[in-house]
């Protein structure tokens, strides 16, 4: 099974940027970040595979996705960040079946983000 692990969460005031990464073991076709606020359930912000990425609503336009398949690294790049973008962000992956939130069960430990006013 994949292995992955989070890095680059920190504090950052409102409007500025904060750039997160993911190391995985190894390839996999499907990989995701999602964020959790306390209390909430877990959110699908970015998916990507080889052919595509999507973003939510909630990030589309601020936030970019990019991987480096020679490493098996995924960056997740935040601009413009608010205060509702504080939460605990994951990355996920699966090795297939990726077309729902529920398709992901490979999970990081998670990297905090905290978005100051």
């Amino acid at each position: 099974q994949v292995q992955l692990a989070e890095s680059g969460g920190g504090s950052v005031p409102t409007g500025g940027s904060l750039t997160l990464s993911c190391q995985a073991s190894d390839y996999i076709w499907c990989m995701a970040w999602f964020r959790q606020i306390p209390g909430k359930e877990r959110e699908l912000l970015a998916d990507t595979t080889a052919g595509r990425t999507r973003y939510a609503d909630s990030v589309r336009g601020r936030f970019t996705v990019s991987r480096d398949n020679t490493v098996n690294t995924l960056s997740l790049q935040m601009n413009s960040l608010k205060i509702e973008d504080t939460a605990m962000y994951y990355c996920a992956a699966a090795g297939n079946f990726c077309d729902r939130p529920s398709s992901y069960q490979i999970w990081g430990q998670g990297t905090q983000v905290t978005v100051s006013a």
